[in-house]
């Protein structure tokens, strides 16, 4: 697995201000940790999802899962061509902010469903921005992968 630590390019760093721009939807009143994602398709359609909190906390979603899920109801023959992941919570580790464990398995779903790989940008507040070619990146033994890719 490799991850680079760089800016995107210029369509690439509007997906990342896009997710900045979802946080300030997230509903976060028991963790006050608010998280934006951006799901670009390869249609030009840009996808906006925040994390929702519920007292009973596996009642609530993580923003990418927002963000995807909402991609597979409204955009169900497109594909993901890329998802940017953001927090400015003060809680954001710069060097791991990384999609939960439920989330990289439902990239990774995503990939498998599509046969193609999600590029990600995940961002804590203002620092370098992290990507990965692949959510199978984030998840090397994961239960099912793409066939041939």
């Amino acid at each position: 697995a490799r991850h680079d630590v760089l800016w995107p390019e210029p369509n690439e760093k509007q997906l990342v201000a896009n997710a900045n721009s979802a946080f300030s939807t997230a509903y976060a009143p028991y963790s006050g940790f608010l998280v934006g994602a951006s799901v670009l398709l390869d249609n030009g359609e840009i996808v906006n999802g925040s994390n929702q909190e519920n007292v009973a906390y596996p009642s609530g979603l993580c923003a990418e899962r927002v963000a995807v899920f909402a991609v597979g109801a409204q955009f169900p023959e497109d594909k993901i061509e890329s998802i940017a992941i953001v927090s400015s919570s003060p809680q954001a580790d710069p060097k791991s902010f990384m999609p939960c464990c439920g989330c990289r398995q439902v990239l990774l779903e995503a990939e498998s469903r599509q046969n193609t790989h999600i590029k990600l940008y995940m961002q804590a507040r203002d620092e370098p921005v992290l990507v990965s070619k692949s959510a199978v990146n984030l998840v090397p033994f994961a239960f099912t992968y793409m066939k041939g890719v």
